[in-house]
């Protein structure tokens, strides 16, 4: 299930119900139940997901309606934050808003993103009174409002952590060497400004074709001939190889490219061998 389009991923246990994808259905949360999205139909996993949580039924039209109205109270409130945040001149940028209402006590939790600490004190009193409800702000970093506002990566796809990254880990640019990236901070940033999600959850990928190939400048054994390796193509799991000839091939990771044994280096003569003297002239 997911409560947005490019939200996050929540796995439940579907109990009695059998919703279809596109389904509305509703999630049990401390705040009561919230209507969200079947993306995946019922299946059977494996018992060491261990326990989820079960759905609390197929959204009825009263659910329905209410998460209409909750939308639209978090449309309005959208306008009113950012009219108050000019007002007051702030440098921030409000990224988006959540809408509880748990029948006695509504909240709505303004997420900003901002260079700069931020002082928001005297705007937080003034969207109380506008509001008529409890208010929390809440800054994001960098990667939390790629995922919160989605959108199109280098690679023409929807963003990694907008669509099926579930949480962010560290990325370094040793992964980028490794995958024979170039360091331009331009070709290795995402839509954040940070280094690319996808060259974490790639990395072992390569780590372990390249351990599992001849390095580049070793000499192979391939169907074209005796040759030296000098790159690799890991998605499509091939060895560029450039022959004696000059010419360049792409050898199969499997099987394809053997090692050739190094010839066998004549022992170099060691204090005490006998040396046979020149014959004299």
């Amino acid at each position: 299930m997911r409560f947005t389009r490019y939200g996050r991923l929540y796995y439940l246990d579907p109990g009695p119900y059998r919703p279809r994808v596109g389904e509305k259905v509703l999630v049990p949360t401390e705040d009561g139940p919230e209507v969200a999205e079947c993306v995946w139909a019922p299946q059977t996993v494996s018992e060491e997901i261990g326990c989820l949580p079960c759905i609390g039924g197929i959204a009825g039209e009263t659910d329905l309606a209410r998460d209409a109205q909750h939308r639209r109270r978090r449309l309005e409130a959208t306008r009113v934050v950012r009219n108050a945040v000019r007002r007051h001149g702030l440098a921030m940028k409000v990224v988006a808003i959540d809408y509880v209402d748990s029948g006695d006590r509504q909240r709505f939790t303004v997420y900003f993103s901002a260079p700069v600490r931020v002082d928001f004190r005297d705007l937080v009193r003034e969207l109380v009174r506008a509001l008529s409800a409890r208010v929390e702000l809440r800054q994001l970093s960098a990667r939390d409002q790629a995922k919160v506002q989605g959108g199109i990566g280098p690679c023409g796809r929807d963003l990694c952590c907008a669509t099926f990254l579930p949480d962010f880990e560290p990325v370094s640019l040793r992964m980028a060497k490794d995958q024979d990236l170039p360091l331009n901070p331009l070709k290795i940033s995402g839509a954040c400004g940070k280094l690319l999600c996808c060259l974490r959850y790639e990395h072992p990928l390569y780590r372990e074709f390249k351990a599992a190939v001849p390095q580049v400048g070793a000499e192979v054994s391939t169907p074209d001939g005796d040759g030296t390796v000098v790159g690799y193509t890991v998605p499509a799991g091939t060895v560029q190889v450039r022959l004696a000839s000059g010419q360049r091939v792409s050898c199969p990771r499997a099987g394809a490219c053997e090692s050739r044994r190094p010839r066998r280096r004549r022992r170099a003569a060691s204090v005490g061998d006998s040396v046979a003297e020149p014959e004299a002239t």
